[in-house]
C-alpha cells in the first residue's frame, strides 16, 4: 500500500507541474476510439498544496488548443490487450494533437475504461486533540480507516474522501477549523485489475510520454454528462462505450460508486454482421446510419439495401444485393442492448441504488445515440432517464461534444479540477495498511 501511495504522489506531483508549465493532454483510451486532447491552462501555479479538501481542491480555468481522435487498436474490454498496436495509436492521435496545437505535450493523464472495478466504503475516526480541525487531522483521520486486503493483483484507482463529520455535524466538505472533539470521515475507494494499470503505464512511456494520472472512464463520464443538481442529488451515469458499459454513481457531487458491464456497442455491432451476413464495417454503418430500439408498423416496409459477404471488404453488388426492412435490424440490435441495460440494473441493485434520494439515470458514450434507447432504459430501469451530452468547454470543436466523448471531458475537467484523493495528504506511515472492510454504499443511508 505504501508503495502506491508514493506512486499516486508522485503522478499527482507532475499534474501539478505540468499546470505550472500551462500544458497538458488528457488521453481518452476506449476500446472503439482514441481521443488526445491538448489543454491549455491560464493562470498557472494557482494550485496549491493546503488546497486538498472538497471545493478548496486546485482549481484552474483550461481551454482546448488541440484535439484529434482516431480508431483504437489493441484494445478489448477497454484494456489493452496488445501493448504495439495500442502504442502506435497513441502515437499517432498524440502527434495529431500536437499538431494542431502547435507545441510537444510531456504530460498526459489517461482513463482506463475496464479493468474489472470494485468499489469499497470505508470508515474512520479520530479524536481532535486541539479542539479544533487541522490539516494535519485530516491525514490522521484518512489514515484511521480501515484498509480492506484487497486481493492480489488489484491497484486503487481513486481514494476519495466523500463525507465529514464534526462531532453531530455531517456532510462537511472541508473540516478544516470546525471545533469538536471527534471528527469521522467516509471515503470512496475504487480499485481495478494491476495487470491492464501496468498495461497502460508501459503503454504510455513507449510512446516516450509521462503520466500525470490515471482515471476511470466511468468517473470522468459522470463528472462530464451529470448536471450540478444530479450530482447534488444522486444519479446514476451510465456510459455506454464500444467494449465496456461503465456505470457510477454520484451523490454530493463525489461519486460513491463505480461498476462496469464487460459488453458496449461493438456486441451490437457484431449481432448484426452474424444476423444479417455482412462484414462488420457495414454493420457498423448499419447501426448508425438506420438502427434503432423501437420498432413500428412503417419499419416493416422501410427496406435497407444491403450487400453480402462474398466479394470486396463491402460484399458484391452484383451477386449478393439484397434488401432487409428495418424492422429486422431492430429486432436483431433490441436483444443485446436489453441484455445490456438489464446487467446495468442488476448492479445499481446490487450497489443500493434504489435508497438515493433522487434515482437519475443519465445515459452517454457512443452507444447511448442508438434511437429509442431512452425509451427502452425507461422501462428497464426506470423513468427517471435522459441521454446525456458533456458539458461545453472552451475550444472543444463540436466532434467532439457528443455523448461519445463524454469520457474526454470530463478527464478534462478532472484534470484541471482535481477531486480529493487519500494521497493529497501526508498519511503518518503506521496507519497505512490496516486491515477491515465496509461494503460501498451502506455509510451513506446513515449519513445523506
Amino acid at each position: 500500500m505504501r508503495d502506491l501511495y508514493q506512486a499516486q504522489r508522485a503522478m499527482r506531483q507532475m499534474r501539478r507541474q505540468a499546470m505550472a508549465r500551462g500544458v497538458m493532454a488528457v488521453l481518452d483510451i476506449g476500446t472503439s476510439k482514441i481521443t488526445c486532447v491538448v489543454l491549455q491552462f491560464d493562470g498557472p501555479g494557482q494550485f496549491r498544496e493546503t488546497d486538498g479538501v472538497g471545493p478548496m481542491a486546485g482549481q484552474s480555468s483550461f481551454r482546448v488548443i488541440g484535439q484529434s481522435t482516431t480508431q483504437s487498436r489493441g484494445v478489448r474490454y477497454g484494456e489493452i490487450e496488445t501493448v504495439a498496436e495500442t502504442e502506435c495509436a497513441i502515437r499517432q492521435v498524440v502527434q495529431n494533437a500536437q499538431k494542431q496545437a502547435g507545441l510537444r505535450v510531456d504530460h498526459v493523464i489517461a482513463t482506463i475504461a475496464g479493468a474489472r472495478p470494485a468499489s469499497y466504503g470505508l470508515a474512520g475516526e479520530i479524536t481532535l486533540t486541539a479542539g479544533k480541525v487541522s490539516e494535519h487531522d485530516v491525514a490522521a483521520v484518512l489514515a484511521s480507516c480501515d484498509v480492506p486486503d484487497f486481493g492480489r493483483g488489484r491497484d486503487v484507482l481513486h481514494a476519495q474522501p466523500v463525507n465529514f463529520a464534526v462531532d453531530a455535524r455531517s456532510g462537511l466538505a472541508d473540516p478544516r477549523d470546525h471545533v469538536g472533539n471527534r471528527l469521522a470521515v467516509d471515503m470512496h475507494v475504487l480499485t481495478v485489475d494491476a495487470h491492464a494499470v501496468s498495461n497502460l503505464v508501459q503503454c504510455i512511456r513507449r510512446c516516450d510520454l509521462e503520466l500525470a494520472g490515471v482515471g476511470s472512464a466511468a468517473y470522468a463520464a459522470g463528472r462530464a454528462a451529470l448536471v450540478e443538481d444530479e450530482q447534488e442529488l444522486g444519479a446514476a451515469c451510465i456510459d455506454m462505450g464500444g467494449g465496456v458499459t461503465g456505470i457510477s454513481i454520484f451523490l454530493k457531487k463525489h461519486m460513491i460508486f463505480a461498476d462496469a458491464v464487460r459488453m458496449g456497442g461493438d456486441l451490437v455491432t457484431q449481432d448484426i454482421a452474424k444476423g444479417l451476413r455482412v462484414p462488420v464495417q457495414a454493420a457498423e454503418w448499419l447501426k448508425t446510419r438506420h438502427g434503432g430500439l423501437e420498432a413500428t408498423g412503417r419499419d416493416d416496409h422501410d427496406m435497407i439495401e444491403v450487400g453480402g459477404t462474398s466479394g470486396a471488404e463491402t460484399g458484391d453488388w452484383d451477386t449478393d444485393r439484397r434488401s432487409v426492412s428495418r424492422a429486422d435490424l431492430i429486432g436483431i440490435m433490441r436483444p443485446r442492448t436489453e441484455e445490456i441495460l438489464d446487467e446495468a440494473r442488476a448492479i445499481l441493485d446490487a450497489a443500493g441504488f434504489d435508497q438515493m434520494p433522487s434515482r437519475q439515470v443519465v445515459l452517454t458514450g457512443g452507444g447511448s445515440q442508438i434511437p429509442g434507447l431512452d425509451t427502452l432504459a425507461a422501462r428497464i430501469l426506470g423513468q427517471n432517464v435522459r441521454i446525456g451530452r458533456p458539458l461545453r468547454i472552451t475550444g472543444l470543436t463540436r466532434r467532439h461534444t457528443g455523448p461519445g466523448h463524454a469520457a474526454t471531458v470530463g478527464l478534462a475537467l478532472h484534470a484541471a479540477n482535481p477531486q480529493d484523493e487519500w494521497w493529497d495528504f501526508e498519511i503518518p506511515l503506521e496507519h497505512r495498511g490496516v486491515v477491515g472492510v465496509r461494503r460501498a454504499l451502506r455509510w451513506f443511508k446513515n449519513n445523506w
